[in-house]
């Protein structure tokens, strides 16, 4: 009699199983914003407008979140909302984001809470954005006033969504707003997101031990790649190490270096294969392989399936001894066995990183809900959940129920 021996991929009992929206990608009507001004103006391609009708049907997805066996969710409070005008601040608004926090609660949902995902309140822009001086100032009061509302309720805060990539959008290839194209304007932007997020983290920190409550755990979302030497040549191989340093590691370090990350957030979904065409400052920063030297199979916006990379990026954080938790990682596809495939091999990497000695607190999966993915529209579809735009129903997937039953035993299986 033949024994046939499985190996199961396990995970600890008290590990966080979710998924993540963000406010103006899901809630529709963000009127106040920096984004909604660019798209009614022509800016953008695509417009927002209702998105998924998130903020009146928040109920109804967490109920499926919580069918679904989460027992966390990530979300973004829209600052705009918050403060609506410089120094005014909306009861309305707060009083809405806390019954959605509260709803999580009910529901046993852990709320892991984003202060900032990469919109701005419209009159932050005008004054100058990320670039004013004061922006710092003008974060840590919005955050005061978020802390005096939620404290009490939130364990997990997350103050900055990946820095580096809204840098890259926003301030170097002027793709987002405010569509600026500058090194020196995305270095000060930079610095002032930095100083945001420190101010931000000891801000949370002394609230919370002025009340009496538990400690609460701070970080930020850290979007992380597998930069890969197309071939391994030795300006290859230099311009991925250094680009691995610097958009990885760089506001990492910068952040450790001041004490402000009681956990590492990773957003993971990709790898970028390195191939330099010349030895310029340009070239070590932005070359590309075009493509054509790989046979992975791709998202359908055309970024590369490459699980092995999650692996690889948990390894470089190793050094830094705090607790690791994935924040997001997700696929956009129409084949929703794809999904499937690629939830199940990205945990797996993960599990492999784990039993290699590096702590994780959980793993969140983008998105809980089809939404609008900037300035992509709404073609790229992340979600467990579909959402059919023209009557805002929710359909779950199978790829969801697969995760759900991963959710509920801790385990997957090869």
């Amino acid at each position: 009699m033949s024994v046939i021996i499985i190996n199961m991929h396990e995970f600890p009992r008290d590990f966080f199983w979710g998924a993540a929206t963000s406010a103006h990608q899901v809630e529709g009507g963000n009127s106040l914003n920096d984004w909604w001004e660019y798209e009614e103006a022509g800016r953008l391609k695509y417009r927002s407008g209702d998105a998924c009708r998130h903020y009146d049907l928040f109920k109804q997805d967490f109920d499926l979140a919580r069918e679904l066996n989460h027992n966390c969710h990530r979300l973004s409070i829209e600052w705009s909302r918050i403060e609506p005008e410089e120094g005014v601040f909306s009861l309305k608004e707060l009083g809405h984001y806390k019954n959605v926090i509260l709803a999580l609660r009910e529901r046993g949902l852990e709320p892991i809470v984003t202060l900032h995902h990469f919109t701005n309140p419209l009159w932050f822009l005008k004054l100058g954005g990320w670039t004013f001086k004061k922006a710092p100032d003008y974060f840590l009061r919005y955050a005061s006033k978020v802390m005096e509302a939620f404290a009490g309720d939130v364990r997990f805060w997350v103050t900055i969504n990946e820095p580096m990539v809204y840098l890259y959008h926003s301030y170097l290839l002027g793709a987002w707003p405010p569509q600026e194209k500058s090194f020196i304007k995305t270095k000060i932007a930079e610095d002032n997101l930095l100083r945001a997020h420190i101010k931000a983290y000891r801000l949370i920190k002394d609230i919370y031990k002025k009340s009496g409550l538990i400690e609460p755990m701070v970080s930020i979302a850290q979007n992380m790649q597998a930069f890969v030497p197309c071939r391994p040549t030795l300006r290859n191989r230099l311009a991925a190490g250094l680009r691995a340093n610097f958009f990885n590691l760089g506001f990492i370090e910068r952040s450790l270096s001041a004490r402000t990350l009681d956990f590492i957030g990773v957003n993971y979904y990709s790898r970028s294969l390195v191939e330099l065409k010349g030895w310029g400052v340009r070239n070590f920063a932005m070359d590309v392989c075009d493509g054509r030297h790989s046979s992975l199979k791709k998202n359908s916006l055309g970024w590369e399936i490459y699980p092995e990379g999650l692996y690889q990026v948990l390894v470089s954080l190793k050094k830094y001894g705090l607790p690791v938790f994935i924040l997001e990682n997700g696929i956009c596809t129409e084949d929703d066995s794809l999904r499937w495939d690629f939830i199940r091999d990205h945990l797996k990497s993960l599990n492999r990183a784990m039993d290699s000695g590096i702590k994780v607190l959980g793993y969140i999966y983008w998105s809980l809900i089809d939404n609008f993915e900037w300035d992509k529209g709404f073609d790229p579809r992340f979600g467990l959940i579909g959402i059919d735009y023209a009557t805002y129903q929710r359909k779950v997937k199978e790829s969801a129920r697969k995760f759900a039953k991963v959710c509920s035993e801790g385990r997957i299986y090869p």
